[in-house]
């Protein structure tokens, strides 16, 4: 696995991050705190996305594709602190895992280890026929209605509880009805963005791209700046690293 060593993280900004500023110390061992999915079924500019928001916040990683990742073991897996699966395709992702690794990781976050799932990284997370990890005791989630009006990309308002509503991007990402607490609502008011425990792990799925760069928003018309989508991908990330719960409905 590439490994990638960065400074220990400064002040954090933007909205409810004042929780979340203390420096992340490294797992046990000299192991990195957080593993990055980047193997089959990823979508490589979104693997870069969050790269890019990592190294922005000073956080230390490690990257691993889809032949490491089946040659860990759930042991192997404990002493990093979050994996991240960012988004893509998920049905590719779980076709390129084995059913020994995705039990691996499913045992490895009731363990403890905690999961930010984007996108696709979110969808893998449910219950579903493709070889997904059941994070969500059998809840199976679909898609945000504008994939039913033949929209598959688009500047979506995404509302949390006591801010205003963050434009952020949106590419044929899923709606979290049925599972954990709902930290940000779509339009039409199903889930987009949920918060949980799975066993002892600490679990954020997001079905929006808030580490979208600006070169992706080319086209379309956006209210939010790239910068505060960016910042609240960060504050997204150390949540989930940090087992910090966020404000809820």
């Amino acid at each position: 696995m590439e490994k990638k060593r960065l400074p220990a993280f400064g002040v954090a900004v933007g909205v409810c991050l004042c929780a979340l500023t203390a420096c992340t110390p490294p797992s046990s061992g000299g192991t990195p705190p957080i593993l990055l999915f980047n193997g089959a079924g990823t979508s490589p500019n979104d693997v870069k996305a969050v790269e890019a928001i990592l190294a922005d916040n000073h956080l230390d990683y490690a990257t691993v594709n889809s032949r490491q990742l089946n040659g860990m073991s759930e042991s192997q897996l404990m002493p990093y602190r979050l994996l991240i699966i960012p988004g893509g395709n998920y049905q590719d992702m779980g076709d390129g895992l084995a059913r020994t690794t995705t039990s691996n990781i499913h045992n490895a976050v009731q363990g403890g280890l905690n999961y930010l799932g984007i996108c696709a990284g979110g969808l893998l997370a449910g219950d579903g026929s493709y070889s997904s990890l059941n994070l969500t005791s059998g809840v199976r989630f679909g898609f945000y209605t504008a994939v039913n009006q033949g929209i598959h990309k688009a500047a979506v308002a995404v509302a949390g509880v006591g801010a205003a509503p963050l434009e952020q991007y949106w590419e044929d990402g899923p709606q979290f009805t049925g599972w954990g607490e709902v930290v940000g609502k779509y339009p039409d008011g199903t889930p987009a963005i949920v918060e949980g425990t799975s066993g002892k792990g600490w679990v954020i799925l997001s079905g929006v791209h808030p580490e979208a760069p600006a070169k992706w928003r080319r086209g379309m018309t956006f209210t939010t700046p790239a910068s505060e989508d960016s910042a609240y991908a960060g504050m997204l990330i150390k949540a989930a690293l940090n087992r910090t719960p966020l404000p809820h409905y």
